[in-house]
């Protein structure tokens, strides 16, 4: 059974924008934190952005602070707001949910909800 759907990836020129989605389940969506992760070819995967139950507090990477926004609705849907992309941007995406949990994690292995992954790709 899918429980996150992720969609919005797609090929951007360098300095455009892109806003992901990730449609959960309510059950998790109600109950989880949230993430969104990044791989890169022959990279590990690392944290993006995350937030917490309530939406109140979020966290970013240091690579995307300022250009990125995580937030949430009350459709169980999460979101990564992307501006001013940079080809070091290209990676597969992924929303995570941290089941149970009011606060969110930086750690991946925290995170028991995996989406399928989304493909950006920026262009120079």
């Amino acid at each position: 059974q899918v429980q996150l759907v992720e969609s919005g990836g797609g090929l951007v020129q360098a300095g455009g924008s892109l806003k992901l989605s990730c449609a959960a389940s309510e059950r998790i969506f109600s109950t989880s934190a949230m993430g969104w992760f990044r791989q890169a070819l022959g990279k590990e995967r690392e944290i993006v952005a995350a937030i917490t139950r309530n939406g109140v507090m979020t966290y970013y990477a240091d690579a995307v602070q300022g250009r990125f926004t995580i937030s949430r609705d009350n459709r169980n849907t999460v979101y990564l707001e992307m501006n001013s992309l940079q080809p070091e941007d290209t990676a597969v995406y992924y929303c995570a949910a941290k089941r149970g949990s009011r606060y969110y994690s930086t750690r991946l292995n925290d995170y028991d909800y995996w989406g399928q992954g989304t493909q950006v790709t920026v262009s120079s």
